[in-house]
């Protein structure tokens, strides 16, 4: 989705998957925790928190299976891939990963090859994919998953148990807090007043059509006016001087003043983003200099699942059960800039301060994004671009 070249490699990266990795062509079309349903004869998952993984089946020593993944995953050198080096050690599955392109490419892939699959569980796929992954039939059905710890709002969205909610973040509109003091200038506090005048060229987006975190302002913008009404709130944008950049990166780290250096004190990032700012400041600081605006967030949720047709569907479980597992799910923060949907797992505590997690955000049906986003997409482009 991006990086992050300024502050810090590691900060490049984690950013980089919180908006669920795509910024580079999310291609909507493109060839690119409440209970589970389970059957009365399987037994009982294995507890993530245990010493040691099993599976429902007697795993051969020294399998390895796949994990398809979008483009910003951490490859190797940080703590998930620590985590996924002691699964192999606790299970003897060995984990190899598969770089499959942003969320859109990646999912575009797995339909084609429905059950005969490239890997063997998929990470990844978010909240306005999943109609899609479910009605493509990717994921492998009745498998059994541990959904302890996950808010049943997330497994709603999965009510016959296809793939497991493993991490959630909001998309939101980020202010320079300097920026605003220093030209004693009100914060706007709704997407309404981005388009007063009062902001006229202060706002930069990213496309929907080539960036994750752009969809999910879109689709904030859908969410707050309406199927017939947001296109007259992009025309106010639009008047009022919207800057439209291709990525995450080309906004935060282009034209957004405090990172950029650029000309815009508002820009669409993260939740998650003011503790990154905390974390890898150089030199150190114990405030954010960005913040959020709450009533523009919009809830992106990641889930894995394992994929039909694979030829190790135990193995591919236990990895599943594994990553939702308090182990793993400890390492998502500070990798990924993203909430573990275990809600056992402790933050850092940058994040209690610093990271702003709306009581309500924004969302839409995954199903209506399934239906509508291609048309969507096509008609923000004609009224804002062309």
């Amino acid at each position: 989705m991006r990086t992050r070249p300024i502050i810090a490699s590691a900060l490049a990266f984690g950013l980089i998957a919180a908006a669920c990795a795509s910024d580079s062509s999310n291609s909507a079309d493109a060839p690119t925790a409440s209970e589970l349903p389970t059957t009365e004869s399987a037994p009982p998952a294995a507890d993530p928190t245990d010493s040691e993984l099993t599976t429902d089946q007697p795993v051969e020593p020294f399998t390895t299976i796949t994990l398809v993944t979008y483009d910003s995953f951490p490859q190797a050198d940080t703590s998930i891939n620590a985590a996924l080096d002691a699964f192999t050690e606790q299970t003897s599955i060995g984990v190899e990963l598969l770089v499959a392109g942003d969320t859109g490419t990646m999912l575009s892939k797995a339909a084609l090859t429905v059950g005969n699959p490239e890997g063997d569980v998929m990470w990844g796929i978010d909240n306005t994919f999943l109609s899609r992954a479910l009605n493509d039939g990717i994921f492998e059905q009745g498998v059994l998953f541990d959904p302890e710890n996950v808010p049943a709002e997330f497994l709603a969205l999965v009510p016959n148990g296809e793939a497991l909610p493993v991490d959630f973040g909001d998309v939101c509109v980020n202010y320079d807090i300097g920026y605003f003091v220093e030209n004693e200038l009100d914060l706007p506090t709704s997407l309404q007043d981005l388009a007063a005048p009062a902001y006229r060229d202060l706002l930069v987006v990213q496309n929907p059509a080539t960036s994750s975190p752009g969809l999910a302002f879109l689709l904030a913008s859908i969410d707050e006016f309406g199927a017939e009404g947001w296109q007259a709130y992009w025309q106010q944008l639009k008047d009022n001087g919207v800057q439209v950049v291709d990525g995450w990166t080309d906004a935060y780290y282009g034209s957004f003043t405090w990172a950029g250096g650029g000309d815009r004190p508002l820009v669409v990032s993260y939740g998650s983003s003011p503790p990154a700012e905390v974390i890898f400041a150089d030199p150190a600081r114990d405030d954010a200099p960005t913040g959020v605006i709450e009533s523009t967030c919009f809830r992106q949720i990641e889930f894995a699942g394992v994929l039909a047709g694979t030829d190790q569907p135990d193995e591919a479980a236990a990895l599943v059960r594994f990553l939702g597992s308090e182990q793993f799910q400890a390492e998502l923060a500070l990798n990924l800039f993203v909430y573990p949907a275990n809600s056992a797992v402790a933050l850092p505590q940058e994040f209690d301060d610093f990271a702003v997690v709306p009581e309500t955000s924004r969302t839409l049906d995954p199903d209506l994004i399934d239906e509508n986003r291609s048309d969507w997409i096509d008609e923000w482009s004609t009224l804002v671009l062309g």
